[in-house]
């Protein structure tokens, strides 16, 4: 009896492995839009930020509550065939941590944190730092220099591969209310940040920039432009041979709706486009208890983010 109630349970842990690796699945490219990782990625709280190693064994991204007053980083890591379940990375969970982004080469990870920093105990402004692998392992982060964090918010970290940065910040010497920064990195130091130019900033807000690591193509979200859906929508822009940036533009409707779109990154050895998006959120018809209140709560499409992904190759991207 014993016997066999333990082969049940092995069976049962298996067919859930399974289950788990195949909704994760990194190497399947959907040609229409897909909300992912349903109910183990993408859940009933708000997920956001989403990162993948090249090698495609680490998944890191951004976990918070409805009003994001709680943030931490989540990673899911590829041991054999499988994917182990997810937890919270050893150095976050105590701070607001979000917006992770690899390295190019995979041994660095750097994201956005409202942490102390320069040893102020006062400061709670958000800005960019970097943890390093050691030995298999995610180090202790360290904050980048202040010539990149100001006193202002400085978020959302990518860079190229010649180790350009890429954030977003509202500090003074900006376009609009939220521009996207670059700081080159020269001799092994990063530049005093310049603001793009305004084929990419507004008078309004540009935000969350991905940058491929050849540095020729740039997505990134923008809220109050005409041309938008609503809600904040992801635009791309690209460089011709000039060094030059093309006037940015939509995506579409194939990615954008009314709700917040934002947060873009491209799986590039997959081919796959994934980005954050509030859309979803339904309600068809009167709530009349408090049961059904909770229920609506506890749906993924709650109107909290969630991450969605498509095939690269079916963006509208000339």
């Amino acid at each position: 009896m014993f016997k066999r109630l333990f082969l049940i349970l092995l069976l049962f842990i298996s067919g859930c492995s399974r289950e788990n690796s195949l909704n994760i699945a990194l190497d399947i490219r959907p040609t229409s839009l897909e909300l992912y990782g349903k109910d183990i990625v993408s859940t009933n709280l708000y997920e956001r930020d989403i990162a993948i190693s090249s090698k495609g064994d680490e998944i890191i991204y951004s976990l918070g509550n409805y009003d994001q007053t709680i943030r931490s980083l989540v990673i899911i890591e590829k041991k054999g065939k499988g994917w182990t379940n997810k937890k919270i990375l050893d150095f976050s969970g105590k701070y607001n941590d979000i917006e992770p982004f690899f390295s190019p080469d995979g041994e660095k990870l750097y994201f956005s944190s409202n942490r102390p920093i320069y040893k102020d105990s006062l400061r709670n402004d958000y800005n960019i730092w970097v943890a390093e692998k050691i030995n298999l392992k995610w180090g202790n982060p360290m904050p980048l220099d202040s010539i990149i964090n100001s006193k202002t918010d400085e978020f959302y970290p990518a860079v190229s591969k010649h180790g350009n940065l890429y954030f977003t910040s509202s500090r003074e010497n900006g376009i609009g209310r939220e521009d996207i920064f670059i700081s080159k990195f020269v001799k092994d130091t990063f530049e005093a940040p310049t603001v793009l130019d305004a084929n990419i900033n507004t008078a309004m807000f540009e935000f969350n920039a991905y940058i491929n690591p050849e540095e020729n193509l740039l997505i990134f979200s923008s809220f109050g432009r005409e041309d938008g859906y609503g809600g904040g929508d992801l635009y791309y822009s690209t460089k011709n041979e000039h060094g030059e940036w093309s006037k940015s533009k939509n995506m579409g409707a194939i990615v954008n709706s009314d709700k917040l779109d934002y947060c873009p990154f491209i799986d590039l050895p997959r081919k796959n486009f994934y980005f954050t998006s509030n859309k979803g959120h339904q309600l068809n018809k009167k709530i009349t208890t408090i049961l059904e209140f909770n229920e609506m709560t506890k749906h993924v499409l709650n109107g909290m983010g969630n991450i969605y992904r498509i095939d690269v190759e079916k963006l509208n991207i000339e």
